[in-house]
């Protein structure tokens, strides 16, 4: 049975696609590889398991491949074309489209095929060329606002919803506090966080009570988010549904952290203004203090995961990205506190 590396070869040859003239560019991700192969996109799961998934065996890769399809035609429906198979037959590989399964090989593994979008429309190129202006947003805010609207209501507790932020700062204490990371700011801001969580334990309250933790994206970054007509949202987290059972202003708090990180901090509070005129829903500035200062630590945390595998990539790039990240959450705990004041650790 060929291996993982005999797949990539295939899928890095411009035979494989039909057209021997194309150029193949292979992007490689924390949990995929991505193949742009003239306007397509091929996406091949790698066979990896992390406490939030589990790509090892081909059924799931076959499920996640089929609910990533489903999930993002919510908010990119003409952007997800569907799976396709890759197949085995007679020392040769096939890709099979899901119209011709079950085709004549034995199916190896899945990918997603998608459309492929132009890279300066995405929010993070605008924002890198200073091509972005608010009313580049209004139409983006039309389009979560629609999907906040039919989006289910999740099933959990406030309970529930609160012991899901414990569980990260845990996480966060087992990451960013090894010792060999030395992380500056790490202690502080775990504690800070913390503290906060404590303080604004009765505003997550509210939100679940009021019905307003949904089923929602997931990950709301500048990079999944490009700028059509209409706008487009792309590669929500289709592994995991509690991660994806979210308040849509921790969402936007989430787009704004990432925004502001980029240079952009006006972003985030244009689409959160707008959203909450759309929605009928004006959360607290405390609350989206805390959602911001939560993101913030949580991407630090995943900045300093990269350098937990076994040949990293770029592992220059993380930590002085985390603690960028922890350094923007010990501000956002500042704003919270002199909202909602509490003793400072």
């Amino acid at each position: 049975m060929p291996d993982t590396e005999a797949k990539l070869k295939f899928l890095q040859s411009p035979k494989s696609y039909g057209n021997s003239n194309q150029n193949v560019q292979c992007v490689e991700t924390h949990m995929s590889w991505v193949f742009l192969v003239g306007q397509h996109v091929f996406k091949l799961k790698k066979p990896v398991c992390f406490p939030f998934l589990d790509f090892t065996t081909l059924q799931a890769r076959e499920f996640y491949c089929r609910e990533e399809v489903r999930l993002n035609l919510r908010m990119a429906p003409d952007v997800y074309l569907g799976v396709m198979a890759l197949q085995w037959q007679d020392g040769a590989f096939a890709l099979v489209p899901e119209d011709q399964l079950p085709g004549r090989g034995e199916t190896v593994d899945w990918l997603v095929l998608m459309k492929r979008l132009p890279s300066h429309r995405t929010l993070d190129q605008l924002i890198a060329a200073s091509h972005v202006a608010p009313r580049d947003l209004a139409p983006l805010v039309e389009v979560l606002a629609r999907f906040y609207r039919s989006a289910p209501i999740a099933a959990l507790s406030a309970e529930d919803y609160l012991a899901r932020f414990q569980y990260e700062q845990a996480a966060n204490r087992e990451v960013l506090l090894r010792p060999q990371f030395q992380l500056r700011h790490a202690g502080r801001a775990i504690d800070y966080l913390g503290v906060a969580l404590a303080r604004g334990e009765n505003l997550l309250r509210e939100r679940v009570a009021a019905h307003r933790v949904l089923e929602g994206h997931g990950d709301l970054r500048p990079e999944h988010v490009c700028l059509l007509q209409p706008p487009v949202v792309i590669d929500c987290l289709e592994f995991n549904l509690a991660l994806r059972q979210v308040d849509p202003f921790d969402e936007v708090a989430y787009l704004g952290l990432e925004c502001d990180m980029a240079g952009a901090a006006w972003i985030g509070s244009t689409v959160a203004s707008g959203l909450a005129a759309a929605l009928d829903d004006r959360p607290a500035a405390a609350l989206m203090n805390l959602y911001t200062a939560y993101r913030a630590v949580l991407r630090a945390r995943l900045a300093m995961a990269h350098l937990l595998d076994p040949k990293p990539r770029v592992p220059h790039k993380w930590l002085p990205l985390a603690e960028r990240y922890l350094s923007r959450a010990i501000d956002a705990i500042d704003a919270f506190m002199s909202i909602l004041p509490h003793e400072r650790p």
